[in-house]
């Protein structure tokens, strides 16, 4: 069963599911596909190669699709998809992608409120929350669990990993790692997100190691190459830290609240790991 307000204005080619509600003066176009039991609450504008998954539901004047404000686009086949379980608010704006079959992914159980703006190429993971008036801008990839403080700007090509916490009002131009805190125009990484570990049964031992791998790599005068060569010499790997260690290694923007160093500067810092301090509240 559907229930379609009479004013709403569904292309032919349009697919849409089993128990979908959409009310007045939606706007859904030809190529948009719709799964089981989604809201589209009034005024709102779908458009593009998008697909909405079961049970999401959209607030009044979203618009997701349209094609991309990125000036290189010529016209090639994008896709935008949303997933199961989302709550995309009011004024959101999701822009379709830049580049043939590419597209714009947001995952599952994803709450993204009002005047939140994702743009092309975008990879947002699952069960994400950004708060009003966050702006991501191109090629933007968020892993699973973070939280972003509203009125915050996203730099293109940032990667934020996952359980991070972002405060709201920053500003982030560098890649953010996994599992911390942190704030600021000029973003500085405040230590782990303890909270949300907690939150999520991330074990004691665990947010220990992950606490002294972020106390070697942003306390010591060592290169990030050779603190995560420490790293990887002392400290029992385990997923987490496992990913911690890919992150940084793979981070292309450099990692924000960390000193800039060339990847030539001699390393003339010693560090005796077993020293770092270690705060009893992890």
């Amino acid at each position: 069963m559907q229930t379609i307000h009479s004013t709403a204005i569904i292309e032919s080619g349009a697919i849409i599911g089993n128990n979908v509600t959409i009310e007045a003066y939606v706007i859904i176009k030809s190529t948009v596909t719709i799964e089981d039991n989604v809201i589209i609450k009034s005024h709102v504008y779908i458009d593009g190669n998008t697909t909405i998954g079961q049970g999401t539901v959209i607030w009044p004047f979203a618009s997701i699709g349209t094609k991309t404000q990125d000036k290189k686009f010529i016209g090639e086949k994008t896709f935008v998809y949303v997933g199961k379980n989302c709550e995309v608010r009011e004024f959101v704006t999701i822009n379709s992608s830049c580049g043939e079959n590419s597209s714009v992914s947001i995952g599952n159980n994803c709450l993204i409120m009002a005047y939140c703006h994702v743009a092309h190429n975008c990879i947002i993971g699952s069960n994400v929350i950004m708060a009003n008036n966050v702006m991501l801008a191109g090629h933007v990839h968020i892993e699973d669990y973070v939280v972003i403080g509203g009125m915050t700007p996203i730099h293109q090509f940032v990667r934020i990993g996952k359980y991070a916490m972002v405060g709201g009002f920053s500003r982030v131009t560098h890649d953010i790692p996994p599992y911390t805190i942190g704030a600021g125009f000029e973003y500085e990484i405040r230590g782990l997100n303890l909270v949300g570990l907690k939150r999520h049964g991330i074990a004691l031992d665990i947010r220990k190691k992950l606490n002294q791998v972020l106390s070697l790599i942003y306390t010591s005068d060592l290169t990030l190459a050779k603190s995560l060569e420490i790293i990887e010499e002392t400290i029992e790997m385990d997923p987490y830290i496992t990913h911690f260690i890919d992150f940084c290694r793979n981070s292309t923007r450099g990692l924000s609240g960390r000193k800039r160093q060339s990847s030539n500067e001699l390393v003339n810092a010693s560090i005796d790991f077993k020293e770092l301090v270690i705060p009893t509240s992890v």
